[in-house]
């Protein structure tokens, strides 16, 4: 067996339970925040990664996909994954990487989002101009047309943004854009099936149209059964990996 000091410090801290994507995050934020590695160096491969940690590729995959949402890690096309920044600037925000781990933290993160995604609905309803409104209803479109692609989640998500920032609101922008980071090594197994993505399509053209109507309560109720449903989704995702 290859001894490498990053692959041995993942094999002595990995554990059957280590077994999704979510606690593979947690073992190599271990390793990143540790002392052997500095910003700029390159992870091992997804296949001595998988060795070591005992868990299917698609789990390495993911983790890594998630903390390079997150800004920690970065992948260059034909060389590999390296760590973006150093330990100092990393140690401050493992507070919210930590919510990656585990089901219950996903429960968590996604009712705060709900709540906050909920106060940005009825905030952009009451500043709505029609530029934002043509906007809005423009992703609904783009996402109904992108149904069952790639494409879909990156018109989802951009709905939501450009409705975060309608509110005008930086810092509830901001809380939003963490969640939803926290959140998205879920979000393509959450909206892959063909009647959860009609369902999703449906409920923001419903909070669409009230927001463009100015309809404040409208928007935010659209916006809480929206929640509701992407919540179930995003949690069964979750269970299943």
């Amino acid at each position: 067996m290859t001894h490498d000091p990053i692959l041995d410090a993942l094999r002595r801290s990995a554990t059957a339970s280590k077994s999704v994507s979510g606690s593979v995050a947690e073992q190599l934020l271990k390793l990143l925040l540790g002392d052997s590695m500095e910003a700029g160096d390159r992870l091992p491969s997804e296949r001595k990664l998988t060795e070591a940690l005992g868990v299917g590729r698609s789990a390495v995959r993911e983790a890594l996909a998630a903390l390079e949402v997150l800004g920690v890690v970065e992948t260059r096309a034909g060389s590999g994954t390296y760590l973006r920044s150093s330990t100092s600037e990393l140690l401050p925000q493992t507070l919210s990487w930590s919510m990656l781990v585990g089901q219950e933290q996903t429960e968590h993160v996604a009712f705060v989002r709900g709540a906050l995604e909920r106060a940005a609905a009825e905030r952009a309803a009451e500043v709505v101009t029609p530029d934002d409104a043509a906007t809005l209803r423009g992703f609904v479109r783009a996402q109904r047309e992108a149904a069952g692609t790639g494409d879909y989640v990156e018109h989802d998500i951009a709905f939501h943004q450009h409705l975060a920032a309608m509110a005008g609101n930086p810092i509830l922008s901001d809380l939003l854009s963490t969640s939803r980071a926290l959140l998205r090594i879920w979000f393509e197994h959450a909206v892959d099936a063909p009647d959860d993505i009609e369902t999703a399509v449906a409920e923001h053209d419903a909070i669409a149209e009230a927001i463009a109507a100015g309809d404040s309560a409208g928007a935010q109720e659209a916006m809480a059964r929206h929640m509701v449903t992407a919540t179930a989704r995003i949690l069964r995702a979750a269970s299943q990996r």
